[in-house]
């Protein structure tokens, strides 16, 4: 039993160092996505498209939010001298416009979320194009995004930004 392990084991050394032979010659390359989502000229560009598109409507929201707390404050401020009746009526009065402020909110949230995915799509899209064209002139055997561990030495993000960067004017 000691001699079949013994043999499994060198036989599994010997593919690992055969396998380890044949990778130096193959070229590797890492991207660091989060940077092309965040340094790179087209997720610039989108960022600020969605900010042109969604301030106005964040505004109001932040409007609306601003005046439900003042009518909660007003609320707790004017309710020991109210009678019962009007007090109910500003509660059901503050939990309708609340419904509809967190309602509103939800809506944003939704819009706002599904157009980053659009924009980041796109973003996504043209960083697949040049990590493919670099990978392509650069003779690359193989690009990797996510990785525990890698050597800064590998790492073509700046290129591919620089890339993306030039596609933008």
């Amino acid at each position: 039993m000691k001699t079949l392990k013994t043999i499994l084991v060198s036989g599994l050394l010997g593919m690992f160092l055969a396998a380890g032979a044949q990778a130096q010659e193959s070229r590797i390359a890492f991207i660091n996505s989060q940077r092309i989502t965040s340094e790179s000229g087209p997720a610039k560009a989108a960022t600020a498209k969605l900010e042109a598109e969604f301030s106005k409507r964040q505004k109001d929201l932040a409007d609306l939010q601003n005046s439900l707390k003042s009518f909660s404050e007003k609320f707790d401020r004017d309710a020991p001298t109210m009678t019962e009746s009007q007090r109910a009526a500003k509660q059901k009065e503050f939990v309708e416009q609340n419904r509809d402020f967190q309602r509103k909110k939800r809506e944003f949230d939704e819009d706002l979320n599904g157009r980053r995915n659009e924009e980041l799509q796109q973003v996504y899209d043209k960083a697949t194009k040049a990590i493919k064209q670099l990978a392509e002139s650069e003779k690359y055997d193989l690009v990797v995004q996510e990785a525990v561990y890698f050597n800064p030495k590998i790492d073509i993000t700046d290129k591919v930004i620089k890339i993306l960067n030039a596609g933008v004017k």
